[in-house]
Order: C-alpha cells, then sequence, then structure tokens
C-alpha cells in the first residue's frame, strides 16, 4: 500500500467510510464506484486479519450507509 494511504487502514477500522472513500478517490484519481469497491474489499481484508480492532459488528459498522 502507498504511503499516502499510510492512514487507510485505520479509518477503515474506526469506521470512518467517508473519510477514507475520500483519501482512495484522491490518491488514485479514480470515480466514486472504484473507490467504494476499493474500501469494501480493504476492510474485508482488515475483517479477517484484525477482527479484534474492530469494535462494532459487521452488522454494526455498515448500519446507516447506504450506496
Amino acid at each position: 500500500m502507498s504511503d499516502e494511504l499510510a492512514g487507510l487502514d485505520d479509518l477503515v477500522i474506526q469506521g470512518q467510510t467517508i473519510r477514507g472513500i475520500k483519501l482512495i478517490k484522491d490518491t488514485f484519481e479514480c470515480t466514486l464506484h472504484e473507490a467504494l469497491e476499493f474500501y469494501v474489499d480493504r476492510y474485508r481484508k482488515l475483517r479477517q486479519t484484525r477482527p479484534n480492532d474492530f469494535t462494532e459488528s459487521h452488522e454494526e459498522y455498515w448500519e446507516g450507509f447506504y450506496s
């Protein structure tokens, strides 16, 4: 992962979805859809590799987020 995205994992774990997607979009100059896909992929990877870092269940994490 690039230096520009060094803080992305923290944003994902903290549930800062909008800030994380914006960071991805700005860094890679990609579409909103592409940034969302990247974010969700990173979320899934972190759920597998660092499950104890999350303070919410999967359902709680995505509650109120509609794309």
